[in-house]
């Protein structure tokens, strides 16, 4: 069962609203670009592995951006992110599926769908390298992560705590994304990457998600153990190209 107890009232209305989402009408199929093998790629160019995250708001955020987010993700890719995460969600994030599909056509990097996906039929809506599946959220991740896969994605299953990566592994995740924030009090906390990545096998892709700002938050997030880095407002708060070019260049090329 999904463990919503506790939540922010702001995550609470984000899960109403997704409950009451549907799908597509037909079943989507895709061939997706290996985030594995962007991430090598970027560190065989010298490049911080990053995904690089449209985000036009959200609930901890003021304000929201509105530049062509396509334009967005040329700028982000030219930056030298490894891989883009778009939102689809439309109420609180202002994402929308159209927006995902037009950015994917655009680039050719991989591209994280990042929602609250709570059944089934929300998977074949658009299509995406990646999707985002909240363990907490989520009632049958076993289910979802093998309807995912069935459809060809690639499927990011987010934690915040150790028994939440002991589920994923469980159900055999390849790719663990650690998120910092507390989806309770929606603070950030980078030592909670620290304190629950290490119980991600090696072997998997490990994500460590938000909170990241500087490259003193890169290079501890990677000390600890990160393969890639998902970062969203630090790269959306002014120029998005300079911004992730700061974020994904290493001391030794500064």
């Amino acid at each position: 069962m999904t463990d919503t107890d506790g939540v922010a009232p702001a995550v609470e209305s984000i899960l109403a609203t997704a409950r009451q989402r549907g799908g597509g009408d037909e079943r989507v199929s895709v061939e997706p670009r290996s985030l594995p093998a962007a991430i090598e790629a970027a560190e065989a160019d010298g490049r911080v592995p990053v995904i690089s995250e449209i985000k036009p708001t959200s609930p901890t955020t003021d304000g929201e951006r509105r530049d062509d987010p396509v334009e967005l993700a040329e700028q982000m890719v030219a930056g030298g992110a490894t891989a883009l995460s778009v939102l689809t969600e439309p109420e609180h994030f202002g994402g929308s599926v159209e927006t995902l599909r037009a950015v994917r056509e655009a680039v050719d990097v991989p591209v994280l769908r990042k929602d609250f996906i709570l059944r089934e039929e929300q998977l074949d809506t658009v299509e995406a390298d990646l999707i985002l599946l909240i363990a907490r959220f989520v009632d049958d991740l076993d289910a979802l992560v093998t309807a995912a896969r069935d459809r060809g994605f690639q499927v990011l299953v987010e934690t915040h705590t150790a028994s939440e990566v002991e589920t994923a592994v469980e159900v055999g995740a390849e790719i663990i994304g650690v998120n910092n924030r507390d989806l309770a009090e929606l603070e950030v906390d980078l030592a909670t990457f620290e304190s629950v990545g290490p119980a991600v096998p090696d072997e998997t892709t490990l994500i460590a998600e938000s909170g990241i700002t500087s490259m003193d938050d890169v290079e501890r997030m990677r000390a600890a153990g990160a393969d890639v880095l998902l970062i969203g407002s630090a790269i959306m708060d002014g120029d998005v190209t300079a911004n992730t070019r700061r974020l994904t260049t290493t001391e030794t090329e500064s």
